[in-house]
């Protein structure tokens, strides 16, 4: 069902651009009999918004990965540095979602393991949306920040890092066998907002997976057996997602040091001092109006990205 309704888009999308094309020619065909310079003006301006419409539309046909259409994980992990670091990551968090809801996705908020002080330590978000994790499988990577610190009372300049791990949500089409003895279970209390199962049930749930260091949790269904439905479910996203992109024959391929891979090498720096900045080291884009970047403004990096990844060149 899924699928059908994303040909239908895509099918209704072409009809109805083909169609306002149609419309603006005859306009001008007849704005030139009628010698009316207005009316040829207008419809050429409506083929030029059209023009914007249809660049969309191609970098759409760019997501013909296997788990493009589907729903996606987003994790985000504090690096090194503190509550500034961890002020970062909240502030990337923030961003996603804001990202997320300009387009109409909807976001669940699994797992949240607060700061100390202020930010967070790491957060894990499902996000769901045709294409989802199409588009946000380029964010994956290292975040830096350069900014003047609201921490530092002396006012210097700090420089952060966080990481974002993108993965897709596996359907039951997809057989994962996942051995009990490769995989530790912890049960904790959950924390922050919630309902009345919040600080007083141990329902919160953390599976390891052994051989690969790999970590996940989830806190916000109800109960420790929802809670680690869903986190298995995310162990095996996971191991899916880094067969894929290593190349692995069988799961059973991944070894230790994966738990870091999420960290990978800097993609992208956020300036905020001495100016304002948000540029990706892969493919070079930059947008110099960083509020409207961290308010979810982040389409002409994934473009950016899938073009490039397109042609080769990353």
């Amino acid at each position: 069902m899924r699928e059908r309704q994303g040909l239908e888009d895509g099918i209704r999308a072409v009809t109805e651009l083909t169609r306002a094309l149609d419309d603006n020619i005859e306009l001008i065909a007849l704005g030139e009999e009628e010698d009316d310079q207005s009316v040829v003006a207008d419809a050429e301006a409506g083929i030029r918004a059209l023009r914007a419409e249809v660049q969309a539309r191609q970098i759409e046909t760019l997501l013909s990965g296997e788990a493009d259409a589907n729903d996606t994980y987003l994790e985000v992990h504090a690096g090194a540095g503190g509550t500034e670091s961890q002020d970062w990551a909240n502030m990337l968090l923030r961003m996603y979602v804001r990202w997320a809801e300009r387009r109409g996705f909807k976001v669940e908020v699994l797992e949240v393991h607060d700061g100390e002080e202020a930010g967070i330590k790491s957060a894990t978000i499902l996000v769901k949306g045709h294409n989802a994790y199409g588009w946000l499988k380029t964010e994956s990577g290292v975040h830096r920040l350069v900014r003047i610190s609201p921490f530092d009372s002396n006012a210097r300049r700090h420089t952060s890092f966080a990481s974002i791990w993108v993965y897709p949500v596996v359907d039951d089409s997809i057989d994962i066998a996942v051995s009990e003895s490769d995989v530790r279970i912890d049960t904790y209390r959950a924390s922050g907002a919630g309902g009345q199962h919040v600080n007083t049930t141990d329902s919160a749930v953390r599976i390891t997976h052994l051989p690969t260091g790999i970590v996940v949790a989830c806190q916000n269904e109800r109960s420790q057996h929802q809670n680690k439905d869903v986190a298995m479910r995310m162990l095996k996203s996971k191991l899916v997602e880094i067969k894929e992109r290593e190349h692995y024959d069988k799961i059973e391929d991944i070894k230790g040091g994966q738990a870091q891979i999420a960290w990978g090498s800097q993609i992208r720096s956020y300036v905020f001092m001495p100016y304002t900045l948000a540029k990706d080291h892969r493919t070079s884009f930059e947008n110099g109006n960083i509020n409207a970047v961290m308010d979810g403004d982040l389409d002409g990096f994934i473009n950016a990205y899938l073009k490039a990844a397109a042609n080769g060149e990353l």
